[in-house]
């Protein structure tokens, strides 16, 4: 007990001096771009927000908090130190900032669609909405690049000839073949998904979801089965070390091993939101805590 204690103790400072790291910086750089306010003040604001994001990343990579986390390599280290920092405000000279961080290996990743040759578990998962496999095979056209032969699913690109197709890149881009699907099916049960809660949009071809964070849809998606099976599951997030913590049927077992899933995932998805007046920016990141380089980043102006 005294040394489950200790570990929490830590934890909380880790965030703490983690929290106190990110609010210090961002308010100099801020203090220091106002002062050298003779622009114009969209011209400003897009300085301000580039600022603000190097120095997010910049704290990321020297912050000797986040480092312990990662040398620790502790499933109940990370999720402490997540559950503490998932969203911190900050303002400074009029301008607000507000950062989310999170698990970025908590959802099925669509881009990984390919890497399978027999039908996927996402038909299935997406028939109890009474959604066609017609959509998976357009979210294939979507990721397997240009086609000299346009032996694509779909006429897709034929009304969106500049779409990009190597992969499907954010929300936004997701939200482009929805509503394509949803105006040649004539019916919008898609619109049933939340797929802010099943989706998470990554280029990186080495992809695991990491079980200890993976969202009640992902369970359901992963598995199969019931809601109350995969809320079973996901309350226990962050208790997770080895396959039998998660405590599977043998038919479970063999039914999971059709995703690649791990316990320990330290990749971090960074939302930074910035406003002043009627101006507005988001931008959105993943970093890796071990190799501290970002990676898939999406700005919104």
């Amino acid at each position: 007990m005294r040394a489950m204690k200790k570990h929490r103790a830590i934890a909380l400072l880790v965030t703490v001096f983690f929290i106190i790291a990110i609010s210090i910086p961002l308010g100099i750089s801020l203090k220091q771009v106002k002062e050298a306010s003779g622009e114009v003040a969209s011209e400003i604001f897009m300085l301000q927000s580039t600022l603000v994001v190097e120095d997010v990343l910049n704290i990321l990579k020297n912050s000797k908090e986040l480092e312990a986390v990662v040398q620790e390599s502790d499933v109940k280290a990370l999720w402490h130190f997540l559950s503490k920092v998932t969203f911190i405000p900050f303002q400074s000279n009029g301008l607000e900032v507000s950062i989310e961080i999170a698990s970025a290996r908590s959802k099925f990743n669509p881009n990984t669609l390919l890497e399978t040759n027999t039908t996927h578990p996402l038909g299935l998962y997406l028939s109890n909405f009474d959604i066609k496999e017609d959509y998976v095979a357009l979210l294939l056209d979507n990721i397997g690049g240009i086609k000299e032969d346009n032996s694509y699913n779909s006429d897709i690109f034929e009304q969106n000839p500049t779409l990009f197709r190597d992969y499907i890149v954010s929300q936004k881009h997701l939200d482009e073949i929805n509503n394509f699907y949803m105006q040649n099916s004539h019916e919008n049960a898609i619109a049933k998904i939340d797929f802010e809660k099943l989706f998470y949009f990554s280029s990186q071809k080495n992809y695991f979801i990491d079980v200890n964070y993976a969202t009640k849809e992902v369970w359901r998606l992963m598995l199969g089965c019931g809601d109350e099976r995969a809320k079973q599951l996901f309350s226990g997030g962050g208790l997770y070390a080895k396959e039998e913590d998660l405590a599977l049927s043998e038919a479970e077992t063999e039914i999971l091993k059709r995703f690649k899933t791990t316990f320990y995932e330290p990749h971090l998805d960074v939302k930074i939101r910035i406003g002043r007046s009627n101006q507005s920016a988001f931008v959105r990141f993943e970093y890796d805590m071990k190799t501290k380089k970002g990676s898939n980043f999406v700005y919104e102006i």
